[in-house]
């Protein structure tokens, strides 16, 4: 089935928006859609998979926690299993569209 990563896009979001693309025990692919979201203040991921994400449009900021990270379209970045991150801020002005690939965990 064909499908395209910027179709419906939406103008104006409450929260982020998460699209499950493929789903299997080893490896999942999500699109996220952000207009203006921002991780809660204090909030930090910590997740139990490594997460590859390619920032396809828009901008977006990540905060490690030795470091901050300015992404543009093209820009990638791969987050081990357990590594503290958090979004800081994402474009208000158009929707920034990420790809992730959630996979492997350290056991």
């Amino acid at each position: 089935m064909l499908a395209n990563l910027f179709a419906d896009l939406p103008q104006e979001i409450a929260a982020e928006l998460f699209t499950t693309i493929v789903d299997t025990p080893k490896l999942r692919i999500e699109r996220i859609v952000s207009l203006g979201q921002a991780s809660p203040e204090g909030f930090w991921y910590e997740q139990p998979q490594h997460e590859w994400v390619v920032l396809l449009r828009g901008a977006a900021r990540l905060r490690f926690e030795d470091r901050t990270l300015e992404l543009r379209p093209g820009d990638h970045v791969n987050l081990l299993s357990g590594q503290r991150h958090r979004i800081e801020w994402t474009s208000p002005d158009e929707p920034t569209v990420w790809l992730a690939v959630h996979y492997g965990s350290v056991e």
